[in-house]
């Protein structure tokens, strides 16, 4: 028997794992009592790994579509022949732009989809790329971009030091964290009140974080932008503004407030005015503080500007970039900035049917079904999926179902038949988290403490790396076929990130880790890839420091906290200050601990208990609709209906029905025998496709109208 010591794949908390196995076999999961980061903390997740790497629907051959329309196992020769003989030609005749991308949550946490997936798309040149960012976070990736000069340049709450914590819209006791890698956040929530700090949560449900903050504040459905506003009035209203001396545009910021007093926000936001008061002076009075604002403010209509405003809070009432603020990381693998760049850049090209700009080389997934159905010149006629479930995890996930089953031809590169790779004409499985490498290349740029933990492989694979795969594809859509120089790219593509870093490749290493080394030798701590494998738990690099002007990005080397296109918006927000409450139902959504979003619901442990897939209806809407505990309950919105249990609960203020997104499992064609008995239904069959945040494209998921009647 031995203990592998490994981060957590499945979440951003990256909790270090002790995997205690003997041979090939799993015995058990638990806590790294000795990481640096978690130390000991697990959540339910973690435990799962185990169930995944056993899990006997997980793919362990390519899948090919026969000639009767079903999917069988083939070799990786036919899967990667079939690719061959079929999207070349499609490329040739009809343009790079009639193939589309989508890259899921997944690649996020995967080294080598973030390396070599970059390496793919650039290889198939399209246009038409989405990810899972144009669902949940791009405006507040956006909004950084506009003030720091980069949608990397994001500052994280200090919840290690600071005094008051305000979080609006954001969940990290289920959730945890998100653009916040924190493990174990109840227990850094509580050391804040231990240390006579105090927690506000705001939001329209009382999530687990909200039960044990301090003060849980209700809000309707897609009014933070307009309470931030209030608040930023407070701080200036009071005399309490201590903005940043590298912050331009303070003034500006101060007038756009005038007109956002806490009494007139109040009625539309649901907040009484002198709650409203009483935040905006504790922020600022308070000896450090930090606002905190996630999915709940950046997938709604004023997503991008309510992003914006929770860092002028932080800003202006001085807690940005200090210690027990909002704080920028430096990850091992980053270099420490020149303190300028060229700044943010959007709307270099815009969606086909639409005019939907591009954000970050994208365009919003909410596009992608009218690409696909709408004839004419790029019409996208096949499909790339990386690790993703678009048909769950999408707008009008039913429309798009619709106009994926239409494609020509499409390449999944996934471990389950789900949802989405079931129209897939040839899957391409990876191997089990513990037969590949794992470092948090994209999660370290958000950690509250700077920490670096690289794990190897615990079992041999039985199958190709991600990164083999992804480089073979690359050789296809490059013209080289099916039988590409993998080692050639993959030296091409090492030679350009020495070329960058500044040092050379260790001619002894290949794939993720030859990059991973390379990028680390040339990061702030000048530290190599041997240096991570000899500490297995990790190395602390100790707590967030001051990083401005540094870490900037912006042409003028300063935090631009007016941007034209945000302070162009607060006109919708004048418009949103005279709407009135009219009663109508809106649907937001939820998250649990046990699920993250689509992908984990056919391992045994993460759906076993209580039924989770429910409505949540506040007792006066279920009395004055006749929906009881337990019973069916029909949700309608504009796109669509789903009917699934209600639960009556005053966890939910009235007007708003909470639905978890993620769920829908019992659909045709779908190969996941566990998550079949508990399918759950999905909640973006309701999400609008047309209702998107305007600055961002992303689309609006909380406070959708929709209407409730018992089913």
């Amino acid at each position: 028997m031995a203990t592998a010591f490994r981060t957590c794949p499945f979440c951003e908390a990256t909790c270090g794992l002790a995997v205690e196995v003997e041979g090939d076999r799993v015995l058990s999961v638990r806590g790294d009592h000795d990481d640096v980061f978690s130390k000991g903390f697990l959540c339910p997740k973690g435990v799962g790994l185990q169930a995944l790497h056993e899990d006997p629907d997980r793919l362990r051959t390519p899948m090919v579509r026969g000639a009767d329309g079903v999917l069988r196992p083939a070799s990786w020769d036919e899967a990667f022949g079939v690719i061959a003989e079929r999207l070349p030609p499609l490329l040739a005749e009809h343009g790079r732009n009639a193939v589309a991308a989508y890259i899921g949550n997944p690649a996020a946490h995967n080294i080598a989809s973030l390396i070599y997936g970059r390496v793919l798309l650039k290889a198939l040149g399209t246009r038409n790329i989405c990810s899972a960012s144009t669902v949940d976070q791009y405006p507040k990736q956006m909004a950084s971009a506009y003030m720091f000069g980069g949608g990397g340049v994001v500052p994280v709450p200090d919840i290690d030091r600071t005094d008051y914590l305000l979080m609006l819209g954001a969940n990290p006791l289920a959730s945890n964290g998100s653009l916040m890698t924190a493990p174990d956040v109840r227990g850094r929530l509580k050391a804040i009140q231990a240390r006579g700090g105090r927690i506000v949560v705001v939001d329209p449900r009382r999530s687990r974080t909200a039960q044990v903050a301090d003060e849980h504040v209700w809000i309707r459905p897609g009014t933070d932008a307009l309470a931030l506003m209030s608040l930023v009035h407070v701080v200036f209203a009071s005399g309490l503004a201590d903005a940043h001396p590298l912050a331009d545009g303070v003034e500006v910021v101060e007038r756009l407030a005038q007109d956002f007093a806490p009494e007139a926000v109040s009625g539309v936001t649901g907040i009484p005015a002198e709650t409203l008061w009483r935040i905006g002076r504790e922020l600022a009075e308070a000896p450090t503080a930090a606002v905190y604002g996630r999915i709940g403010t950046t997938t709604q209509r004023f997503g991008t500007s309510a992003s914006w405003l929770v860092d002028v809070l932080n800003c202006v009432t001085g807690n940005l970039d200090r210690p027990g603020g909002a704080m920028f990381p430096l990850p091992a693998h980053a270099k420490r900035g020149e303190g300028r760049g060229r700044g943010a850049r959007f709307g270099r090209w815009t969606s086909r049917v639409r005019g939907a700009a591009e954000i970050f080389g994208e365009i919003p997934v909410a596009c992608l079904a009218e690409e696909i159905e709408t004839p004419g010149d790029d019409q996208v006629r096949a499909l790339i999926t990386i690790a993703g479930n678009p048909l769950v995890s999408t707008p009008n996930s039913e429309r798009l179902a619709r106009a994926v089953a239409s494609l020509e031809f499409m390449v999944s590169l996934d471990i389950y038949v789900n949802e989405t790779t079931r129209h897939a004409d040839v899957i391409l499985p990876a191997p089990s988290p513990l037969e590949k490498s794992h470092y948090d290349a994209a999660l370290y740029g958000f950690a509250v403490r700077n920490v670096a933990n690289y794990s190897a492989p615990v079992f041999a694979a039985t199958m190709p790396q991600e990164w083999e795969t992804l480089l073979r594809l690359t050789g296809i859509v490059a013209g080289a076929g099916p039988d590409a120089d993998v080692a050639g790219i993959d030296a091409m593509v090492a030679a350009d990130v020495a070329g960058r870093e500044g040092v050379e490749p260790d001619p002894e290493r290949v794939g993720p880790e030859r990059i991973l080394d390379m990028m680390l030798r040339g990061g702030a701590y000048g530290l190599s890839l041997a240096d991570l494998e000899a500490a297995p738990h990790g190395i602390d690099l100790g707590p967030l420091e001051p990083r401005l002007p540094e870490t900037l990005k912006t042409p003028v080397g300063r935090v631009e906290l007016a941007p034209e296109p945000l302070v162009a918006d607060v006109e919708r927000m004048h418009a949103a200050l005279g709407e009135h409450v009219n009663g109508q139902m809106v649907l937001i959504g939820r998250r649990d601990l046990r699920s993250n979003n689509s992908w984990m619901h056919n391992l045994p442990k993460l759906v076993s208990g209580p039924l989770r897939c429910t409505a949540h209806v506040h007792p006066d809407d279920a009395a004055r609709l006749g929906v009881t505990d337990g019973a069916l309950v029909r949700v309608t919105s504009r796109v669509g209906e789903i009917a699934l249990p209600a639960e009556v609960t005053d966890d939910v203020m009235p007007g708003v029905v909470s639905i978890p997104h993620g769920w829908g499992h019992d659909v045709d064609g779908v190969e996941l025998r566990v998550a079949r008995e508990h399918a759950g239904s999905n909640s973006n069959v309701l999400a609008d496709e047309d209702l998107v945040e305007p600055l961002s494209g992303t689309a609006v998921l909380n406070g959708i109208p929709v209407s409730l009647s018992p089913a």
